[in-house]
């Protein structure tokens, strides 16, 4: 009767053995799923290893426990969402189409991302405890806000900023209304109407979102909006 056990040990194991690289993404990739729909307390790390060809045993080899998984989910998808970022070279942009640019960027990746924010949400619950614990996430988050400053510094010395200018405020700016636009969609829609999540609906946010950031910061922003 040999023949009809459960060959799915063995391929674990053999898999494990032979990429285990692969291994880790695909449950990385299955626990970012997991804990962005139960919570770091609901997910369970069985269905975890349920839906992958990894054992439980696997799991907390790599990653040692519970928590020791959702901090790399967390460090996993914060990093995803920051490479998206800092793939868009504005260097060479004068200051005001480089913070559209960036602004934008901001806006289309909370968008594409939704996993992301569910997890933020959820991390923002436990008062942002494996974010603290993380040496990787305050890099991460850093390069964004580093990026914002040398635009600041060329838009103040162009003369197209406020002096009073601040990457950290644009950063939040942007991030609050991006962040919100997805975390907000399903009980602001349930209010008020579907319209704003169309794709029409977007595009119009995307650019009121734009407005709101330059406006707040580029010299005669408005004055040129209306002429």
């Amino acid at each position: 009767m040999d023949h009809l056990k459960d060959p799915a040990p063995n391929k674990r194991k053999s898999n494990w053995k032979q990429n285990p690289d692969a291994v880790k993404a695909d449950i990385l990739r299955v626990a970012t799923e997991e804990f962005a729909a139960h919570g770091l307390t609901g997910a369970r790390i069985d269905e975890i290893a349920r839906r992958t060809e990894a054992s439980k045993r696997m799991i907390y080899y790599y990653f040692d426990d519970k928590e020791g998984l959702y901090k790399s989910v967390l460090e996993h998808v914060y990093s995803s969402l920051r490479e998206t970022e800092q793939a868009l070279n504005v260097a060479d942009l004068e200051p005001v189409l480089a913070l559209r640019r960036l602004t934008e960027a901001t806006f289309d990746t909370h968008v594409s991302n939704p996993q992301f924010i569910r997890l933020v949400m959820i991390e923002n619950i436990h008062n942002a405890q494996h974010v603290q614990k993380s040496k990787i996430i305050p890099t991460l988050n850093r390069a964004i806000i580093d990026k914002l400053a040398d635009v600041c510094e060329r838009g103040k010395a162009a003369g197209v900023l406020r002096d009073d200018v601040d990457p950290l405020e644009l950063h939040w700016m942007t991030n609050s209304a991006s962040f919100y636009n997805v975390s907000n969609k399903a009980t602001f829609a349930a209010s008020f109407g579907n319209q704003l999540f169309t794709e029409e609906g977007q595009r119009g946010v995307r650019g009121r979102v734009v407005d709101m950031v330059l406006g707040a910061v580029v010299i005669g922003y408005q004055q040129n909006m209306g002429s």
